[in-house]
């Protein structure tokens, strides 16, 4: 093999030669003696094989990239770990590059020299790179009328395509872009937000969450009929972000958990309030309201009597039911019930 001193003097001609567009060739040689190899694309990760033919009158062979040597016959000047030497002999030359990166891509050369003159192979390695999302938007937590703006840009060869679109909806909210506006954001645009970047070797995808808080809206209450001494329940739903917090009245007083034989159980959007046994007193009207820290909504209900029926009061007539403040809704029949006993013998007469 040639001194090193040879070597570099190979090496700056080729680079020069490369820097100013010119075909890759040493002086005295035919274009037929320079050639160029098809391009060779490679996946970022994977082996590329540089192969160069030899021949018999072959004397010194080498692999550049760029301004460096790689290898000068069975010599490694590189001291990348991941480039080796595949094949030597007479047929050809052929070196390998593992786990390909983008600063691996650029022209190779491979010079050779005969006994007769020195000719050149060059081929240009073209690195192709799985798109990758690299900033995203964080999850967010907004109020409901907010203006919204996520973004998603991602890197890749061929460049990616970016796009966005929320996820279990069927709405038009969509967005072909690296950037999604949300002007005046409403509750029902809540959710997970899905970002895909795409280019011709792979797809990346990575999701944003967004929170709206709004203030709550309770479901009309619906008023019940207890029987004295029995159980009786009300139940008061809110939909809220965040969760909403309850409130009871009876009338303007509050009603405090656990007090007066009453009960109040709070779950999720859920507020139940139990009477374990009802009393004269705790009919009437009661207010659930539902707060947080956007706002509050109360709804109103009325829990009235029903007096289950007995023997009497089935000979008594209709006194079943009475009204919120415990007045009777229905009359006595003893004097009906004394008509319909005499009737017949008044019709005699």
């Amino acid at each position: 093999m040639k001194n090193p001193l040879y070597w570099a003097m190979l090496v700056g001609m080729t680079v020069l030669l490369m820097e100013q567009g010119l075909p890759v060739r040493s002086q005295g040689d035919s274009q037929s003696d320079n050639k160029v190899m098809d391009n060779i694309t490679v996946r970022q990760g994977e082996t590329v094989f540089l192969r160069c033919a030899q021949g018999d009158v072959v004397t010194h062979t080498a692999w550049l990239n760029r301004s460096s040597i790689l290898y000068a016959g069975e010599d490694k000047w590189s001291v990348d770990p991941r480039v080796s030497l595949v094949t030597l002999n007479q047929e050809e030359f052929t070196i390998k590059i593992e786990n390909v990166d983008m600063t691996d891509e650029g022209q190779y050369v491979c010079a050779v020299q005969t006994s007769s003159r020195p000719r050149t192979t060059s081929v240009h390695i073209l690195v192709q790179v799985p798109p990758k999302i690299i900033n995203l938007s964080k999850d967010i937590v907004v109020n409901e009328g907010s203006n919204v703006t996520l973004m998603c840009q991602a890197s890749g060869k061929p460049e990616p395509s970016v796009s966005w679109k929320l996820i279990y909806s069927s709405g038009d909210l969509a967005s072909e872009d690296e950037y999604l506006e949300i002007p005046s954001i409403s509750r029902q645009r809540a959710g997970t937000y899905e970002c895909t970047a795409v280019n011709d070797i792979d797809t990346d995808v990575q999701t944003v969450d967004i929170t709206v808080n709004y203030a709550p809206a309770v479901s009309e209450g619906r008023d019940i009929g207890v029987t004295l001494g029995q159980r009786g329940e009300l139940e008061c739903e809110a939909d809220a972000v965040p969760e909403a917090d309850f409130e009871w009245f009876k009338d303007d007083r509050r009603i405090l958990n656990g007090l007066d034989s009453m009960e109040i159980m709070n779950s999720g959007s859920l507020s139940k309030l139990t009477f374990f046994n009802v009393s004269d007193g705790d009919y009437g009207n009661y207010t659930c309201v539902a707060l947080n820290k956007l706002g509050s909504s109360n709804t109103s209900f009325l829990m009235y009597v029903v007096i289950e029926p007995t023997s009497s009061t089935l000979l008594q007539g209709p006194r079943a039911v009475q009204d919120g403040s415990g007045g009777a809704m229905g009359v006595h029949s003893h004097t009906c019930l004394l008509f319909l006993v005499f009737l017949p013998f008044l019709l005699r007469i």
